[in-house]
């Protein structure tokens, strides 16, 4: 799937707090926010935030573009403090203006609170009203500024010992069931959450001493404070983090810890980390709803969910693929690159050699110069220019990871014929594209879908195409759960409304 298909992700959260076994303060808690909101750069590219606390106060800055372009050296060294956390953004609920940047910050009876979401609430609308009614004004149109809010409000048992920060979460946890993924940074510790049907992704990692190896790391040293996670304390940790995915946890020394599970609120301190609740669903044999395109799409290959490497999950998907819709052909190639590891996936289980046929321009997408009419009816041949001889003459098979609105695959089968490909046949990597997600991915409508408007054949015949066969659910379903180990829960959690229609909760519009 091409960056012009419209389809996004809501956002990406991350957190950092350094521990008390850090005395010499090597970890920078800013700078491995920044680094940790860049390795989520894929799932939000409007705007950033980073709010720090140092014990005293709480500091932040925020923009609009790329975290590189926001964060300088300048801005790091303004965020001091031991623990902080970040949100890179798309706006799907609320405009893209910098009113909306996240995290948010208020002032609370128990001092400051920040929190960033990921994720989209399917009774936003309900919910904005149930605070507007309480005398509470809203300064923006985004559903996580409604869960900020929220989280201001004492729980009915009170706080006759202080601040209860669970119970508060527990209590904006049972106005909505999805879709959340939250970190949130008080005076005193941060709390990371999932909602109960685990909808989008949350994990937790261990920042540990350069000067141990990750194998002895892993294996744990000395437990130094008791009633913690013990697998993620030892006598090398120097703080943890949370982050929507694992992806680029090596890059500022971290490694994965587990999951924060469906409907868990964790608590992290400068001591540790530990659960203080599960929030269970209203009815306990349902399972968990984990978005299905975090597999097929939207995840970086190397995160790790549920026990597996989605790079792996991807591969699998071409398999299965190669499985229900073999085609004669003298090569594989993809659309550069999401699709790459099904495209592997489906040339080692064919034998059919994988062969590049297109070379991508990194550089079109981010020129400031606007093309003409011409430069624009050329469109896909400034982004991708064909190595003819890899494929002149011969079959080819096309994996794509999904098709939107066919705008992009359509000018690539053409480009490839032109160069002198003998036949395109296009292998889809997931099932058709036909319900709109109100959970924090951006779909497009359903008369904007393609799959709406035509069949395979029919759209085949439209991009000029040979043939076009989907991935159905079924297999798709068996990709993703084939690998998921018996430690990780159940192996029928994931929801597949854009691809169905049956979505987890009923919708409150």
């Amino acid at each position: 799937m091409s960056d012009e298909s419209g389809l996004t992700h809501a956002c990406g959260v991350f957190a950092c707090i350094r521990a008390d076994g850090d005395p010499l303060e090597e970890i920078d808690v800013a700078s491995i926010i920044s680094l940790g909101l860049v390795s989520l750069q894929h799932r939000g590219q409007e705007s950033a935030g980073i709010v720090t606390n140092d014990g005293k106060q709480f500091h932040q800055h925020k923009g609009m573009g790329l975290v590189n372009h926001i964060f300088q050296e300048q801005h790091i060294k303004s965020l001091p403090g031991h623990m902080g956390i970040g949100h890179t953004r798309y706006s799907t609920a609320g405009a893209s203006e910098l009113v909306n940047c996240q995290p948010f910050v208020v002032d609370t009876i128990h001092g400051h609170m920040a929190v960033g979401h990921n994720g989209e609430l399917v009774n936003a609308k309900a919910l904005r009203k149930k605070v507007l009614m309480q005398g509470t004004g809203l300064s923006t149109g985004s559903d996580s500024e409604v869960i900020t809010q929220l989280l201001t409000a004492t729980p009915p048992c009170g706080e006759p010992d202080g601040a209860n920060w669970p119970g508060r979460i527990y209590q904006m946890m049972q106005l909505t069931q999805l879709s959340y993924s939250l970190v949130i940074m008080t005076q005193d510790c941060i709390y990371a959450v999932r909602d109960p049907h685990g909808n989008r992704p949350l994990c937790i990692g261990k920042l540990r001493n350069l000067n141990d190896s990750p194998e002895l790391s892993r294996l744990g040293g000395e437990v130094i404070h008791s009633g913690y996670d013990s697998d993620c304390i030892d006598d090398s940790t120097l703080g943890w983090v949370v982050s929507s995915e694992s992806c680029g946890f090596h890059s500022f020394g971290a490694s994965m810890c587990r999951e924060v599970k469906p409907g868990e609120i964790v608590e992290l301190t400068t001591k540790g980390f530990k659960s203080m609740r599960i929030v269970s669903l209203p009815d306990p044999e349902k399972p968990m709803s984990f978005c299905i395109f975090e597999y097929v799409y939207f995840a970086r290959p190397d995160s790790m969910f549920e026990g597996q490497m989605v790079y792996s999950v991807r591969q699998q998907c071409g398999k299965q693929l190669a499985i229900e819709a073999p085609v004669e052909a003298e090569l594989v190639s993809t659309v550069p690159e999401s699709a790459t590891p099904a495209a592997l996936g489906y040339s080692l289980h064919t034998g059919i050699p994988y062969v590049e046929v297109l070379t991508k321009n990194r550089y079109v997408g981010r020129t400031f110069i606007q093309p003409s009419n011409r430069l624009r009816k050329l469109g896909v041949a400034r982004k991708f220019g064909p190595l003819s001889m890899n494929f002149k003459g011969k079959r080819v098979v096309l994996i794509d990871d999904s098709i939107v609105r066919g705008n992009t695959i359509g000018p690539i089968v053409k480009l490839l014929k032109q160069a002198g490909a003998k036949e395109v046949h296009i292998r889809v990597a997931s099932p058709p594209l036909k319900h709109p997600c109100y959970m924090g991915i951006n779909i497009p409508t359903r008369e904007e879908l393609i799959a709406n408007k035509m069949s395979a054949d029919e759209l085949a015949k439209q991009l000029g195409a040979d043939s076009i066969i989907y991935l159905t659910l079924e297999g798709l379903l068996t990709a993703v759960q084939s690998g998921i180990p018996s430690s990780a829960g159940k192996k029928d959690g994931h929801c597949t409304a854009c691809l169905n229609g049956q979505y987890p909760v009923e919708l409150d519009w």
